[in-house]
């Protein structure tokens, strides 16, 4: 137990700034620290949820549009992908936003914005309306991605080193279910005959209400301070690029997918909107309640095991999904296509829980060791996150140009799912090279003295 804190507390809610904050003094923590981080993961949470959604959005409105919109299969996919695209981006500067205003006033910003691309789609959503009309407004959906940057920055310094995984792990996981969670809201509206303009008149409310109840109940860390030197040091680092390529393979899977499903189930299988909507949910559901899972088996068994493990799973299910494809079966392409889903969800945890082990690993073979090798480990392990999420997030744009390809080549997404099998076998390939073989690990250590110890990354 350490000694109790003489920081005074943390001003009342209306001061809107804490001036200091030390999380890892237990009795602060279980005095003050708790209820507040708690209460402002809840609101970063219903934020990044709705951002998520907003990001997606395009996902379902596609469902949508039908001939008399005037678009081929291969301008959704390219408008999909498109948003997508902006939503990788500008997760590097919403890393850094939470430090410039402080996590409160830029989740107010953050939320705000989301009425940007939610009322240009309102006022557009209606036949006639041109294709570059169509991209330019589903650029603008875009911003949602970035608040998952932002979020995760923001609650990474509410929380001790002991309660981060747990912390992180929610505030991801409530993110990402923003996706299916539109899905179902579309289902829906769908299924009771609504068009376009009734989902986004239900969700342009819920962005002023995420604003406005972190504006009421968040509050921001006056000592949260932007570490340029650090994201240096974690762009230099190959682990960090290693890191981006296998994270490509889960999580770009993850939102790639997310946003194609639907439109591959009416395009190769003559699925009508309602029909689609009804299983296009169920994948990003329990891919990302799977996510905490991922990174409970990664504690327990290897970071790296599971994620290698988890890339022949998802090998094996992309395999059946070519079979299907070619032989036109439905009930079987859904099926291996939510199982594919469910692998994503528990990559996305494994790879994340690799990050902190590998920068530590990294710390003790610089001859580190305690609180200065954790503090390095943190130090670099937070830069290389931001810039992991968003270059995996890519991943996303890269699927649905496949599938747009696929299409327009083959008629199907059969071209696609072989391009994609490929790329997995990638992944498992590096995964086992650099992180697994024994040779690798050994050829990693440090060209120090003797006795600092060779760099071992097999159980990271």
């Amino acid at each position: 137990m350490t000694a109790p804190s003489t920081a005074p507390a943390p001003p009342s809610r209306g001061g809107r700034w804490i001036q200091q904050w030390d999380p890892e003094d237990e009795t602060f923590w279980k005095e003050t620290g708790e209820k507040i981080a708690k209460r402002n993961l809840l609101f970063s949470v219903l934020s990044e949820h709705i951002g998520f959604s907003v990001w997606t959005l395009w996902s379902v409105l596609v469902l949508f549009m039908g001939p008399e919109y005037g678009l081929t299969p291969a301008d959704k996919f390219m408008l999909t992908s498109m948003v997508t695209l902006v939503g990788a981006v500008v997760r590097v500067p919403y890393t850094f936003a939470v430090a410039i205003f402080g996590g409160r006033n830029w989740t107010i910003i953050s939320a705000s914005l989301l009425l940007v691309p939610t009322v240009a789609a309102f006022t557009v959503m209606k036949p006639g309306t041109s294709f570059n009309t169509f991209l330019l407004v589903g650029l603008l959906a875009g911003i949602g991605g970035g608040n998952f940057a932002s979020s995760m920055t923001n609650i990474n310094a509410f929380f001790p080193l002991r309660k981060k995984g747990w912390a992180l792990g929610l505030n991801a996981g409530g993110g990402n279910i923003g996706v299916p969670v539109i899905q179902l809201v579309a289902l829906a509206i769908i299924g009771a005959s609504g068009g376009p303009r009734v989902l986004l008149g239900i969700y342009i409310p819920l962005v002023v209400v995420a604003a406005v109840l972190a504006a009421l109940f968040m509050d921001n860390i006056e000592n949260v301070k932007n570490d340029t030197g650090a994201a240096k040091d974690a762009a230099k680092d190959a682990h960090t690029w290693i890191m981006s390529f296998l994270y490509i393979g889960t999580f770009g899977s993850f939102i790639g997918y997310s946003f194609a499903f639907g439109q591959v189930l009416t395009n190769q299988f003559g699925r009508t909107p309602l029909e689609a909507a009804y299983v296009t949910f169920i994948g990003p559901l329990l891919g990302s309640l799977i996510r905490p899972v991922g990174g409970w088996m990664a504690d327990k068994y290897g970071g790296a095991k599971i994620t290698l493990w988890n890339y022949v799973g998802m090998g094996a299910a992309t395999a059946v999904l070519i079979a299907a494809s070619m032989e036109k079966s439905l009930a079987l392409f859904t099926a291996a296509f939510v199982v594919l889903f469910v692998l994503t969800g528990i990559g996305n945890g494994s790879t994340f829980k690799m990050i902190p082990g590998i920068f530590h690993t990294k710390a003790l073979a610089k001859g580190l060791a305690g609180e200065e090798a954790a503090a390095y480990g943190r130090r670099l392990s937070g830069a290389s996150m931001g810039l992991i999420g968003a270059v995996g997030a890519l991943g996303g744009v890269g699927i649905n140009l496949a599938f747009r390809q696929s299409f327009l080549s083959y008629g199907s997404g059969t071209g696609a799912f072989v391009a994609f099998l490929a790329f997995y076998a990638a992944c498992f390939a590096v995964t086992w090279a650099v992180y697994l073989r024994r040779s690798a690990a050994k050829g990693m250590a440090t060209a120090a003295t003797e006795a600092k110890p060779q760099l071992n990354y097999a159980e990271v």
